[in-house]
């Protein structure tokens, strides 16, 4: 089955942010446990909640504002929509730091889901929900990721190609046992594994 979908985390894949979740959650005072840090402030009293919720809002629009475009998206994004690929962007992200990144780049994803619009990775609907809006199948899309969130949705969702781009290794606890995934150091990397898997299909 032909590849039609690219879903293409932001955070550390295609975006480079100076903000690390991990320094995030010990501000916050929560556990680095594998699941994400809205769970985690979920599980905080509700006196709490409110003021940690601003904190993370406060240092994602800090990632924005010190982050950078990362080397080679623009050429792998090319890559994708001369194949026929659709783009879609699919981050845990809120919709306010997504767009200004988006904005300030101009970059063209046929169809953009932060965790304002759906389900958040690693549930499956994060991916499903999309595809299902382009009329597509799990077999016939792309995970391009850098977390284990990307990987654990990607295998929910019975999605089988996934390149993952240089993965801390703390993550590696996380992976699902026996799943298989490309794993690259750049985009550049990633690239060329992706003109490989469309040659393939």
């Amino acid at each position: 089955m032909p590849l039609r979908a690219a879903l293409i985390d932001m955070d550390g894949t295609i975006w480079e942010t100076p903000v690390r979740m991990t320094a995030v959650r010990e501000e916050l005072g929560l556990p680095l446990d594998g699941r994400t840090i809205l769970d985690g402030i979920a599980d905080l009293p509700p006196s709490r909640r409110a003021e940690a919720v601003e904190v993370l809002r406060a240092r994602e629009r800090e990632g924005v504002e010190r982050g950078c475009l990362r080397a080679g998206t623009r050429e792998l994004l090319d890559l994708l929509r001369f194949s026929g690929v659709k783009t879609v962007l699919v981050t845990n992200n809120s919709r306010e730091s997504t767009d200004a990144v988006l904005a300030r780049h101009g970059l063209p994803f046929d169809l953009v889901v932060t965790r304002d619009d759906g389900p958040l990775k690693p549930d499956p609907g994060a991916f499903l929900g999309p595809l299902a809006r382009l009329g597509l199948s799990p077999g016939e899309a792309l995970v391009l990721g850098d977390s284990h969130f990307d990987l654990q949705a990607a295998v929910a969702a019975g999605i089988h190609a996934v390149v993952l781009v240089a993965p801390r290794e703390w993550m590696r606890a996380y992976f699902p046992p026996g799943a298989a995934y490309h794993e690259v150091p750049d985009l550049d990397a990633a690239r060329e594994v992706v003109r490989r898997l469309l040659a393939a299909k």
